[in-house]
């Protein structure tokens, strides 16, 4: 029987997948100073990271999204831009536009906060499409075109947007191309009583006021050595039957009963991307079945539309794509 791991690619020397694994974990758990809990939803942040990928936030109020993503760019030592997206934000708020310089008499780019590494879109589903649109560009081409030209954004570039519920009043909801771009779309929960009571103590002992700080992360990565984990990852062994099982399972959202709107082949790429980033933080030079099932959701979620029926009968779209892994047979070795 074939060996899953097994393949043609050049391997990562085990030193390095090593090194990076150690990397990756430190990253973690500087963010997890100033962030109480939400293990999973930190996890699959920093996994985007590595996969060099965007990821959408979703979550009520109050439940620490702009803190973890203060928390990430407080442990990365590149460029960090926040935008607070409002009904009358504009595009060129977020992009940049030109300027007449009366000094020299010409026409000058003013560039938008887009021109970071990391950029937080906050509340991103509080501003009108034609303003969220202006963000395709970017997280597709990273670039921004500005009166013809190209301008190339500072590598590595992630966007790290947060959004309400969409039933919440006063937001709209995201272009279904936009939200393609994600490579995850993180569900940010309530914390346990035990996390939550961690919180509360954190906050109210001996500070001023209830936001959480991020003085205790440190800083721990740069934009080089986060280039350096993404080329790694991208390095990593993929066989023939992970790529297969993952374009199964993407496949299969297209066909199931009570699913209106499948995922695309992103979807699949998505999952492999996704896939070799966690194996790299695991330690492994190879991918594996389990590494494909434990990001299907996050990756998948944002992709495919149930059909009303399905609404109706209060069905979670999260229930029916594990349910779609689960009726996947996984590749053995």
């Amino acid at each position: 029987m074939t060996d899953t791991h097994s393949t043609t690619q050049p391997l990562a020397p085990l030193e390095k997948i090593a090194q990076a694994a150690e990397v990756i974990n430190r990253i973690k758990l500087e963010i997890a100073k100033a962030v109480v809990g939400q293990d999973e939803v930190l996890d699959q942040v920093v996994i985007s990271l590595v996969a060099s990928g965007h990821v959408l936030l979703e979550g009520v109020p109050g439940l620490g999204k702009t803190l973890l993503v203060r928390a990430l760019a407080k442990s990365f030592s590149g460029s960090f831009s926040r935008i607070q997206f409002t009904p009358d934000l504009m595009p060129s708020d977020v992009t940049g536009h030109t300027m007449f310089d009366s000094a020299t008499n010409e026409f000058k780019i003013r560039r938008g906060p887009v021109f970071a590494n990391l950029l937080l879109a906050d509340e991103i589903n509080r501003a009108p499409a034609k303003t969220q649109s202006a963000l395709l560009e970017v997280m597709q081409e990273y670039q921004v075109t500005i009166e013809g030209e190209a301008l190339p954004l500072p590598p590595p570039f992630m966007v790290l947007a947060t959004q309400n519920p969409i039933e919440l009043e006063g937001t709209y909801p995201l272009p279904e191309a936009q939200l393609d771009r994600f490579l995850f779309k993180v569900v940010v929960g309530y914390p346990t009583l035990q996390e939550e009571t961690a919180m509360v103590r954190l906050v109210t002992n001996g500070q001023v006021g209830d936001a959480l700080q991020v003085n205790e992360v440190q800083t721990v990565i740069k934009p080089e050595t986060v280039q350096a984990l993404q080329k790694l990852a991208a390095m990593l062994t993929v066989n023939e039957r992970i790529h297969d099982y993952a374009v199964r399972i993407v496949r299969a959202t297209r066909t199931w009963p009570g699913i209106g709107i499948g995922a695309g082949p992103r979807g699949s790429i998505s999952l492999v991307r996704a896939a070799r980033a966690r194996a790299l933080a695991s330690g492994r030079d190879f991918v594996t079945p389990d590494d494909i099932k434990s990001i299907a959701l996050p990756a998948l979620r944002h992709r495919v539309a149930l059909a009303p029926d399905m609404q109706l009968e209060g069905q979670t779209t999260d229930r029916v794509l594990q349910a779609i892994v689960d009726s996947i047979e996984a590749p053995r070795a």
